[in-house]
């Protein structure tokens, strides 16, 4: 539950911890052993005015299955129920009306069992705890995976594609690259020797991936850059087509194919997402403000 809050704009501290039950300063196997009554959370410090508390629910609503009461996928037992801890009379009301509107949508079978209940002391988890999907990137990946989540919420909250609205709106490379994982040609698409300042969104659903800052001539013939905006924002999957061991990138809500990645790049995490023009659209810095993406400037100030 870190990852898909952290580097968000207005996101300050995200911390792995324990609360909602009686022992203080638990360890971890004490809140697994079921026996002190707490739920392993996520306290999150945000600035309203960029990232309000609706926001956190609603991406809160989009991570978990809120009908299981006794746990999470593979993960079984107390500590992992899942439940919205309120600190005023706001959140509260607020927690309760997107809960109701999680009911409404239909998007699920069976009643919505999260509780909202009044916050507690909250205890810090132990350091290795802290940022574990960045400190072990390739677990987290592979457990999220495993456990059954990721398949979950893709099945619960990905939109069907319309494919004749998608013809509509695209144009032939646009859609042949995002929906049937084409390759543009080098040299020959919009923004490979692009230089103005802004952000690069999904050209199908407009989710931001990547920012100028980070955007680099890699002398291929495609936009390169050496990281995601967000890397939740992106999806990696393996590429065995070609004759080639790869991997490609798509985007997380879109389900567009973007490109690959690949571990020859200058910054600090030595990657290049070599990215296709065709799946981007340009979003320049004077405009993300009035096309909702305000949020974002903060990459260049």
């Amino acid at each position: 539950m870190v990852s898909p809050f952290d580097e968000l704009p207005g996101i300050l501290n995200v911390v792995s911890g324990y609360t909602g039950g009686h022992k203080e300063n638990p360890t971890y196997e004490e809140v697994c052993s079921d026996t002190t009554g707490h739920y392993e959370a996520v306290q999150i410090t945000y600035n309203p005015e960029v990232f309000p508390y609706e926001k956190l629910l609603e991406l809160f609503w989009q991570q978990i299955d809120p009908t299981d009461e006794g746990g999470q996928f593979h993960d079984r037992g107390l500590s992992y129920r899942t439940a919205i801890f309120y600190h005023t009379e706001e959140q509260r009301e607020l927690a309760e009306q997107s809960k109701q509107a999680v009911a409404a949508s239909g998007r699920f079978d069976g009643p919505i069992v999260t509780p909202i209940i009044p916050a507690s002391t909250f205890y810090a988890a132990e350091e290795y705890h802290q940022d574990y999907h960045k400190k072990n990137p390739g677990h987290y990946k592979r457990y999220r995976k495993g456990s059954g989540r990721e398949d979950f919420i893709d099945q619960h909250w990905s939109d069907p594609v319309d494919t004749e609205d998608l013809k509509q709106r695209l144009t032939p490379i646009q859609y042949e690259v995002t929906q049937n994982n084409a390759t543009e040609p080098p040299f020959h698409n919009e923004f490979w020797d692009h230089h103005g300042e802004g952000i690069y969104v999904d050209i199908v659903s407009g989710e931001p991936l990547f920012s100028s800052t980070d955007k680099y001539d890699a002398g291929c013939g495609w936009p390169s850059f050496t990281r995601p905006i967000r890397e939740y924002n992106i999806k990696e999957k393996m590429d065995l087509t070609h004759m080639m061991v790869r991997t490609e990138v798509r985007s997380k809500k879109g389900d567009s194919h973007l490109g690959h990645v690949f571990d020859d790049g200058p910054g600090p995490n030595g990657l290049r997402y070599c990215i296709n023009s065709a799946a981007l659209r340009f979003v320049p810095k004077q405009d993300m403000l009035q096309e909702g993406y305000g949020e974002y400037l903060q990459l260049f100030e």
